[in-house]
This record gives C-alpha cells, structure tokens and sequence, in this order.
C-alpha cells in the first residue's frame, strides 16, 4: 500500500503564505473540523470563529494554516509557525508545473507571465533558466514571500 504526501513549509507566517500559495497552485483552504462550508463562504473566516469559539489563545491563531487541492489529487499543503528565519537555500523545493506543454519562446513567454502574476502577489523573480535540450526545457526560478525558493515550469 503507498503512502499519501503532505508537503509541510516553515513559515513565520502560516496563514499569509498560504494565501499567497492558495493563488499559485490554485488550492483551496480547507474548512475547521466538523464545520461544512457553504458556497462562496470564506474559509478563513471560518476558521477565525472556529478559533474563537474554541478559545484558543491569540498568540497560537496563526501557529499553522492548511491548503488542499480541489480536486482531491495534489498533496496537502501545510504551513507551520516556526520562530527562526530561514537562513539558507532550501534543500527541497517545488516544481510548479504551469506550462508543461509548451516549448521554446512560447513556453518561456508562458512562464514570464505567470512569474510576473505571482511578483504582483508577493513572490520575487530569482532566475531564469533557458531551455537546453535534450535536458531541459527551460524554468524560472522564484521565491515565495518568505524566501522559499520554487520553480515555475
């Protein structure tokens, strides 16, 4: 039997870096415990009387936040609250696929959009990488708002 993957990220803060990655990957965040959503209801909000109503503490609000894939087949995403900085070049990253069928200019013009959308967002454009084939169709290297690094490719 395989095991299911949730990708878990550092953050200093959980849930504003789960809105910037809600938007890149197109998730959703999840509902609390035992509350069912209603269409167009905000999660979020939703969460925030969850909290308030289970009388946890101020300082622990905004320890973790949580993003899913809609349709049920992408990893879960989860952000917890960590007190140090990130220091260093992640040692893992994510490939966010955008353009995988795509090649040349028109991939790469592609990738500069979407890359250009995420900057509006909060991410930072670090690098771009030309095709080199047979190896390498081409990606951009960004960071989301904390300093993650990902790839667009």
């Amino acid at each position: 039997m395989s095991a299911t993957v949730q990708v878990t990220i550092d953050a200093h803060d959980p849930r504003a870096l789960s809105v910037f990655w809600k938007e890149v990957l197109g998730y959703v965040h999840p509902a609390p415990p035992g509350v069912e959503l209603g269409p167009g209801e905000d999660p979020l909000r939703a969460w925030d009387d969850f909290l308030e109503a289970n009388d946890v503490p101020l300082e622990l609000r905004n320890s973790s936040s949580a993003l899913e894939d809609p349709d049920g087949i992408g990893p879960r995403i989860f952000f917890q609250q960590v007190p140090e900085p990130k220091t260093a070049k992640n040692r893992m990253h994510l490939d966010v696929r955008t353009a995988t069928e795509l090649r040349g200019e028109e991939r790469m013009a592609a990738l500069e959009a979407r890359c250009e959308e995420l900057v509006t967002l909060g991410g930072r454009r670090l690098a771009r990488h030309e095709p080199e084939p047979p190896l390498s169709i081409g990606f951009v290297v960004m960071a989301d708002p904390e300093g993650n690094e990902f790839c667009l490719d």
